[in-house]
């Protein structure tokens, strides 16, 4: 069974709340018809109801089962108002500027949602930068307890492929972090193994990717990913994890014979961390468009409260996997 296919059959265990914020973009409404059709959430559309109606019937789709929430006339606007200037207040947040923000961004109302319990998760970034679904995510539900910092991933499903778990892998950071140190790649690495563990099950074997494998080459970015696998040995003990290694090398074994003799991971690794986001970034939408493959995110790990991003560039089938993964982050999240 594909990887997305056990996700849903999860999703539907235990039906969660889902908001999506961007109602105005076809894809959204596509998405949001699929998961209801496929009971993977209970879906919350925020927009203007007649409008998102609208717009399902001229795609012709069904939402019926959606909530659709206006921020405008909202019942629990003044509530979030007064939570919002609370939560920020020591930032210059008043009642009058919360208002504003409520009614000005959508994800910022759809994070207060999930903050306030009136939402269980919520997936964002269509059409909308990164930054504009992490700064509320930050701002609102703050990082998760013992997060070091809050990264990126995807789930990489790549179709007949003997690598990684089925052709099942976890890359990171490939949305958010330009240059993480090595500390930062070590925390990254950790919480790349964590998600793996949750989402796709089975042990994680996490490879510090570089141009280089075991001192073939040497040079300062080099220098970085050795000092991570260090800092990661030492921080993260239980963590299976190797490097530097270079992209063949970790995931294909007969490659891994030669370049890593004796690797716990090399030729066998299903979680991949790029050494920065023009690497990471790069690789997802090589394998993505090059061997067809299902890329799930970016997810965000390391937030408080299951919120996940989009590629602008995502399909509306993507949108729906999301959101079934968001549902069973949020089954774990309890």
């Amino acid at each position: 069974m594909a990887f997305i296919d056990i996700i849903k059959e999860k999703a539907r265990s235990s039906v969660k709340r889902i908001v999506l914020p961007e109602s105005e973009d076809e894809r959204t409404i596509r998405a949001a018809a699929k998961a209801l059709e496929e009971k993977l959430a209970d879906i919350i559309l925020i927009g203007e109801e007649s409008v998102v109606k609208a717009d399902a019937e001229k795609y012709g789709v069904d939402i019926s089962g959606a909530a659709i929430v206006n921020p405008e006339t909202c019942a629990k606007l003044d509530e979030y108002v007064a939570t919002l200037t609370e939560l920020r207040k020591k930032k210059g947040m008043t009642e009058e500027l919360a208002r504003q923000a409520l009614l000005g961004d959508r994800t910022t109302f759809g994070v207060m949602m999930v903050k306030m319990g009136d939402a269980d998760g919520l997936v964002s970034g269509a059409c909308h930068s990164t930054a504009n679904t992490l700064r509320p995510a930050l701002q609102i539900l703050k990082t998760a307890p013992g997060a070091k910092l809050v990264s990126a991933f995807f789930v990489m499903d790549v179709p007949n492929c003997e690598f990684g778990n089925n052709g099942t892998f976890v890359f990171a950071d490939c949305g958010l972090n330009q240059d993480p140190d090595s500390d930062q790649l070590a925390a990254i690495a950790a919480d790349s193994a964590k998600s793996y563990t949750q989402l796709v099950g089975g042990e994680a074997k996490v490879a510090f990717i570089s141009h280089s494998s075991k001192g073939s080459a040497k040079h300062a970015l080099v220098d970085k990913v050795v000092a991570a696998v260090e800092a990661a040995h030492a921080q993260y003990p239980d963590l299976v994890c190797d490097g530097e290694l270079q992209v063949d090398a970790a995931i294909v074994p007969s490659v891994a014979a030669s370049k890593a003799p004796g690797s716990p991971v090399a030729g066998q690794a299903n979680v991949l961390v790029f050494p920065n986001l023009d690497c990471g970034n790069s690789a997802y939408k090589l394998v993505q468009r090059l061997a067809k493959a299902e890329a799930y995110g970016p997810m965000l790990q390391g937030i408080a409260k299951p919120v996940n991003d989009l590629s602008r560039g995502c399909f509306w089938e993507d949108i729906v996997g999301v959101i079934a993964i968001t549902a069973v982050q949020a089954q774990i999240a309890g």
